[in-house]
This record gives structure tokens, C-alpha cells and sequence, in this order.
């Protein structure tokens, strides 16, 4: 299995825009809290700060040069982190931020995508993919707050 990403996002990449998330669909966190439930979540120290707080049932994981308080886990060297568990059966979530994103998208096998039909201003992006290396599986589509959206899965191919 191995690293999976998961992510809301406008038509354009759109992730957030100074710390918080753009798009608040109570759907997509519904979707988020269970596909993560039980497995680990790694992020970035900002995206852990961003965050009400710990998330529960899951192990959480925080990319970051210090010792981060209230985590599971502080990672401090991200490429001994993916070499380690590159070839892992466990599925591990990669929840953000961009430059997180950024630095995992190589590496990843699935990306769960609520693909939402809205543009808006942001600071911070997810990174462009090659999407002819996936196979897509729309898993549901929905509308919330006049936001038209749609949870996708790439699956490598």
C-alpha cells in the first residue's frame, strides 16, 4: 500500500490560504475521518498546528526540525522517513501541507482527491501529478453550500 495523499481541492490545486483550508464541505470531512481512521497521518508542522488537535484513531505524525508537542511522532528526517517506509504493506496518509505534498507525491500509490468545481484564492497548492500513471474511480458526488464536488481515488496503474 504505502503512501496514500489525501486532499481537498479547487479546479485550479487549490489547498489553503494562510494556514486554513479553503473549502469546508462537511462531507469531505466526514470522507477524511473515514478513510484515515486507524492508520497513521503524517504532516507538516503547520498543517499540525492548523488542527483542533490531536486526531483520534489515528497515529499522528509530524514532519518537522523539532520535537513536536502532543504528537505521536516527530519526524526530522523526511527522506530516511520515506525510504523506510516506501515499500511498506501499511497504508500511510500524507494530509498536508504543500510542500509535504510536494515532497511525497512520487511516492505515492493512491491519492484521494474531493475534486471541487469552485476556484478561489490560495497560498498554497497541491502539486501537479501525472495523472496517465492512475487509474481515476469517482467514489461519490455530491453538492454542499452550492459546491459542486466529487471523491475521487488514482489508483497507480
Amino acid at each position: 500500500m504505502s503512501f496514500s495523499l489525501i486532499a481537498a481541492v479547487g479546479k485550479n490545486g487549490e489547498l489553503g490560504l494562510h494556514g486554513e483550508l479553503i473549502f469546508h464541505i462537511k462531507e469531505d470531512m466526514q470522507f477524511f475521518r473515514d478513510t484515515t481512521r486507524g492508520h497513521k497521518v503524517v504532516m507538516g508542522r503547520k498543517t499540525w498546528e492548523s488542527l483542533p488537535g490531536k486526531l483520534p484513531h489515528r497515529e499522528n505524525i509530524v514532519i518537522s526540525r523539532h520535537d513536536v508537542e502532543g504528537a505521536d511522532k516527530t519526524i526530522h528526517d523526511l527522506e530516511q522517513f520515506i525510504a523506510d517506509n516506501k515499500d511498506t504493506d501499511e497504508e500511510i496518509f500524507i494530509i498536508g501541507g504543500g510542500q509535504i505534498y510536494e515532497a511525497f507525491a512520487p511516492y505515492a500509490k493512491t491519492i484521494y482527491l474531493t475534486e471541487i468545481e469552485a476556484s478561489a484564492d490560495a497560498d498554497t497548492y497541491f502539486p501537479d501529478f501525472d495523472k496517465s500513471r492512475y487509474d481515476k474511480t469517482i467514489i461519490k458526488k455530491g453538492e454542499s453550500h452550492d459546491l459542486i464536488y466529487a471523491f475521487a481515488k488514482y489508483s497507480l496503474k
